[in-house]
């Protein structure tokens, strides 16, 4: 239910899309940030290691390559991953191996997986009571339960993963339905074969809830009253005619629309059935035949009122204010701002966790084969857990918030940083999605290409943003 509202209705589609815009939107970046005090570097290393870092991973996440299908970047793949997981409550990677080519010097791969198809098999050494979509099966091997799709030791622990071959049930193929067990870690390296990207909410919880799901009665009964509006605008806008006896006729209405057996191409039409309700149609009636339009009362006053208040419910469900989940932006500065504020918390808190849940793990796992290949160094790597964390620590920055007023927003960013709440380096992460050194050296460029054709350029930045200037910028609010 969750998968046909995010697909055909206006509200869920926007919740859906929305929150993949702003959560992921063309893909998280990662910036390395190793810990260069438990590693022994200087600052300066540690940036230079960086670099060169974010140049490999780039190399291969840019790379179509990188798909096990050969059909997206890691980039595209992020919010197909995100966007399965608010459709269907969780989505899944596996790791894959590929033999290295000139263009690619990584075996890493990646396979998106749907949701559906982690489910129940119904396999010769597993019993599943009812069908593969049950709840719950057994693997008789080991004893272990499986929780749709979901296999748990007797800890509760995910030791592996259950992945058919096609959703089950689908209809348009006659593919026998087979499963494969995926171990989610592996055995010698215990690192994770299988990425379930999924939000839990409660604990014991294996696999996830759609977005949709708290919204999903309320979404279909906005709906079907849109639907029910429009089927009576449309009616409304057909020139509908009733036909009514006139009184000065003895006869009655089916004894004039009788059929007298003549068939004369200039009679009018006396079938009721062959009158046709449209717009601008006119039909030629019978003698003594009278027309009435049908003029409707219902004037649709309540429309608006009463599915904006739904779609506000939806929306304040769903952690996303009205004037952002419907892109209506018609109050003041202040209140705009606030709902995009507000809805910004969500985007950055689900921005984090996906990072956590997807990126990270990925960018970890690749790390692994570039020291291993000898592309990037890493003394004390492989030797010891704490140094393989400080190495691959990272920040992930995405899309950046819309600006309704670049003035004030300038104001906010140059008072953190004047006040030591936030670095340079963060805010042009998060106002623009650049790197702040690729940004001074591009600046001192142009500096250097500007005086070089005799064309002044300030040092410093305008007075008027960060500082006591009368300039307020935007508009005044209301």
């Amino acid at each position: 239910r969750s998968a046909d509202l995010a697909i055909n209705t206006p509200v869920g589609t926007a919740a859906i899309n929305t929150s993949t815009t702003h959560t992921v939107g063309a893909g998280l970046n990662v910036f390395p940030r190793p810990k260069f005090q438990i590693l022994g570097i200087s600052a300066e290393e540690a940036r230079a290691w960086a670099r060169k870092v974010r140049a490999e991973f780039d190399l291969w996440a840019e790379s179509k390559d990188c798909d096990i299908y050969r059909k997206n970047n890691l980039y595209d793949m992020q919010s197909i991953a995100y966007q399965g997981y608010l459709t269907d409550g969780d989505s899944f990677a596996v790791f894959r191996r590929k033999p290295t080519t000139p263009d690619m010097p990584y075996t890493l791969r990646l396979q998106l997986i749907e949701g559906n198809r982690v489910s129940n098999p119904l396999t010769d050494s597993t019993y599943v009571t009812g069908d593969p979509t049950g709840v719950e099966a057994l693997n008789q091997d080991n004893g272990n339960r499986i929780l749709n799709g979901v296999e748990i030791d007797t800890d509760g622990a995910i030791v592996a993963y259950w992945v058919s071959n096609q959703v089950p049930g689908e209809p348009i193929t006659s593919m026998l339905t087979t499963w494969a067990r995926v171990e989610a870690y592996g055995k010698r390296t215990s690192i994770p074969n299988v990425l379930q990207i999924s939000n839990d909410t409660r604990p014991e919880q294996y696999r996830g809830v759609p977005y949709l799901a708290p919204v999903i009665e309320t979404l279909k009964q906005v709906y079907r009253y849109t639907n029910a509006e429009l089927t009576s605008a449309i009616i409304k806008s057909y020139f509908a005619l009733f036909f009514t006896e006139a009184v000065t006729n003895s006869g009655s209405l089916n004894d004039m629309l009788a059929d007298n057996g003549v068939d004369d191409p200039t009679e009018p039409v006396v079938d009721v059935s062959e009158y046709n309700l449209g717009p601008g149609t006119l039909n030629a009636l019978p003698k003594g035949v009278d027309v009435k339009s049908v003029d409707a009362s219902n004037a649709q006053s309540t429309f608006e009122v009463f599915s904006t208040q739904l779609i506000k419910q939806v929306g304040a469900a769903l952690n996303q204010p009205y004037e952002v989940l419907m892109k209506n932006f018609n109050s003041s500065y202040s209140a705009s701002r606030a709902a995009m504020l507000q809805a910004w918390e969500e985007y950055k808190l689900r921005r984090k966790w996906f990072a956590r849940d997807f990126c990270q793990p990925i960018y970890e796992v690749w790390l692994m084969e570039a020291v291993a290949n000898g592309r990037i160094e890493a003394p004390g790597f492989f030797d010891d857990p704490l140094i393989r964390k400080a190495w691959c620590n990272a920040d992930w920055f995405g899309p950046t918030m819309s600006i309704l007023d670049p003035v004030k927003d300038m104001n906010g960013s140059t008072l953190r940083i004047e006040n030591g709440v936030s670095t340079r380096e963060r805010e042009a992460a998060e106002m623009t999605g650049t790197d702040l050194e690729e940004n001074i050296a591009q600046l001192a460029f142009e500096k250097q290409l500007m005086e070089k054709y005799g064309m002044g350029l300030a040092d410093a930045v305008n007075p008027s943003v960060g500082s006591k200037s009368e300039a307020k910028g935007g508009e005044e609010d209301e």
